[in-house]
């Protein structure tokens, strides 16, 4: 079946296609900010582990609306480690987000200013053991907003990926010592089938004297039966479901849009991988096969 059955099975990988998006994840920003509306006032953003752009594409168009006549084109860095196909208006760092060499790049794209917002989608390679893939991305969101300290405007906003598991308590408390409000939304393009949210941190308020410092791990302090989060220390923050019955089901299966006139025709992604993993597989296999063939 290839393509098609691979379409029939997600509805919004058929859309992102249909629409020109790099991926299906460009739907989750786009349904936060529906319900959050973070990207109002925003001229300047930081897009952390970026690749391979949907969440800097949905950036660009959605900034490019808040342009007032006479005003400068919206200034986009997008950072990550491995390389990104170019977009237009975007400016691609490949970088290291836990080094201070990336944050001062970032604010010297800026002219010495700073982001409006910050967001990262950012996530490990799963291993499927729930407790180490939650304590991996906790420390990748931890290394996304230590950088965003050094890079984020007083009263800016940060959205990241979560995986919401027992211990997330902690990963709350760290994020409300610096923002005034903190919510985890679940868009409704992510399946419900998976552990991952957004944390939606509004109003940056980092402590009167908190020094932004790359050396030390961020609020690296431990917790567990002899020194719980109770009490002040503890955070409960709002969950907020983004969309209503009335968008697409995730983990629903849609038939295809197929009519008698027209054929289904099976679209390519807007953008194929630059540098695949299997690449070296691929041309292995073929100059094996060229070798045999002579």
């Amino acid at each position: 079946m290839g393509k098609s059955s691979k379409d029939k099975r997600d509805v919004y990988y058929r859309l992102a296609k249909e629409q020109g998006w790099r991926a299906r994840s460009a739907f989750k920003l786009l349904q936060v900010d529906e319900e959050f509306d973070i990207f109002r006032g925003v001229t300047r953003a930081v897009d952390l582990c970026a690749a391979p752009g949907s969440w800097s594409q949905v950036l660009s168009r959605e900034l490019q609306k808040n342009r007032q006549e006479g005003q400068e084109p919206p200034q986009i860095v997008a950072v990550d480690l491995q390389a990104m196909a170019p977009l237009a208006g975007v400016t691609q760092l490949q970088g290291d987000i836990t080094k201070l060499s990336t944050a001062e790049q970032i604010v010297s794209h800026f002219h010495g200013g700073r982001a409006d917002l910050v967001v990262s989608d950012g996530a490990p390679d799963v291993t499927g053991l729930h407790d180490l893939d939650e304590y991996i991305q906790a420390q990748l969101i931890l290394a996304a907003l230590n950088i965003t300290t050094h890079v984020l405007r007083p009263g800016g906003a940060f959205v990241a990926k979560i995986f919401r598991g027992k211990d997330v308590t902690l990963l709350y408390a760290q994020l409300k010592t610096f923002f005034r409000t903190v919510h985890v939304a679940k868009p409704r393009s992510s399946r419900n089938s998976s552990i991952e949210a957004f944390v939606v941190c509004l109003d940056y308020n980092p402590p009167r004297d908190y020094v932004p410092n790359m050396a030390n791990p961020l609020m690296d302090v431990p917790y567990g039966p002899e020194n719980p989060i109770v009490g002040s220390n503890r955070v409960i923050v709002p969950f907020v479901a983004c969309g209503d019955l009335r968008g697409f089901d995730s983990d629903m299966t849609y038939p295809l849009e197929i009519s008698d006139c027209e054929p289904y025709q099976a679209r390519d992604p807007t953008q194929m991988p630059i540098s695949p993993p299997y690449k070296r597989a691929l041309e292995m296999k073929r100059a094996n096969f060229y070798n045999k063939a002579l």
